[in-house]
C-alpha cells in the first residue's frame, strides 16, 4: 500500500501507468485473449438464454464469472487457472439447475420463479402488481407501448418469470379504462368515445356493480369514471 507521501498529482506515470512494469501490457494482451476466450466459451455452454433475457439464475451466474475473470485480467500476480476453475464449476451448476428444472416444475419455479397475470378481462390485478412490485404506471407504459389505449382491450397481461411482459388482446374489446395520460385528455377525446352507461374505477378498471357500492372491490378506491371505447373499433 503507497503511503501518503507518495501520492503527488503531478506524477503522471503512476497516473497513467501504475506501479506494474510496462512488460505487464504486453501480458494484458494475452491474458484479455484467454479471458475473452473463457466467457464466449462459457456463454456458449450456457446456453442461447444468455444472449436474450436472464432469469435470476443466469444473471447470477453472470456476476459471478465476471467478478472471477477480472481480478486476472489486472492483477499481474493472479493467474489465469482459478478464473477457469470457477467458469467450469459455474457452468456445470447451470447446465444441472436447467436439467433438473426441466424435469420438476416445482424446482423450476423455486429456481425460475413464476409469471404473474398483472392484468385479466381488462382490470389490473392489484394483488399481483404487489407482488411483483410492478407499479400501475409501468403497467400501463407497457400497454400503450402495445399499442392498447384503454383495458378493455386486454384479454390476459403476465409478468413472466424472466422480467418480460406478454399481453394476449381479446378479440372483441369491451368498454374499458383509458390509459391514456390525464394530462392527455385531448388525445383521448380524439380516439375514445365515452360510454356513461358503464363505471369503472379510476385505479383499477374494475367496474360498478350498482350505485349502492361505493368502494372498488378489487382496491378499495372509491372514484368512478366512465368507461370508453375506442373509435376504431366502433367501426370494425
Amino acid at each position: 500500500m503507497m503511503k501518503e507521501y507518495e501520492i503527488k498529482l503531478n506524477d503522471l506515470r503512476r497516473i497513467l501507468i501504475g506501479e506494474i512494469p510496462l512488460t505487464f501490457y504486453a501480458e494484458v494482451i494475452l491474458r484479455t485473449a484467454v479471458i475473452y476466450l473463457i466467457l464466449m466459451i462459457s456463454m456458449r455452454l450456457m446456453g442461447k438464454r444468455m444472449s436474450s433475457q436472464l432469469s435470476r439464475n443466469e444473471m447470477a451466474a453472470v456476476a459471478s464469472l465476471a467478478a472471477a475473470v477480472g481480478v486476472p485480467l489486472m492483477n499481474p500476480d493472479r493467474g489465469l487457472l482459478p478464473a477457469v476453475v470457477i467458469a467450469i464449476v459455474l457452468i456445470g451448476f447451470q447446465l444441472l439447475i436447467a436439467k433438473i428444472a426441466s424435469k420438476n416444475k416445482k424446482f423450476e419455479s423455486i429456481t425460475q420463479d413464476k409469471y404473474n397475470m398483472i392484468v385479466k378481462d381488462g382490470v389490473l390485478n392489484i394483488k399481483a402488481m404487489l407482488l411483483t412490485r410492478v407499479s400501475r404506471d409501468r403497467a400501463l407504459a407497457q400497454l400503450r407501448k402495445e399499442g392498447i389505449t384503454h383495458l378493455g382491450s386486454v384479454k390476459r397481461l403476465y409478468f413472466e418469470a424472466g422480467g418480460t411482459f406478454s399481453l394476449l388482446k381479446t378479440a372483441k374489446p369491451l368498454p374499458g379504462l383509458s390509459i391514456i395520460p390525464a394530462w392527455d385528455d385531448e388525445f383521448s377525446d380524439e380516439i375514445h368515445r365515452r360510454d356513461t352507461a358503464v363505471l369503472l374505477c379510476s385505479n383499477c378498471g374494475n367496474s360498478k356493480p350498482d350505485a349502492t357500492v361505493v368502494n372498488c372491490q378489487n382496491c378499495g378506491e372509491n372514484n368512478w369514471i366512465p368507461a370508453v371505447n375506442n373509435l376504431n373499433d366502433l367501426k370494425k
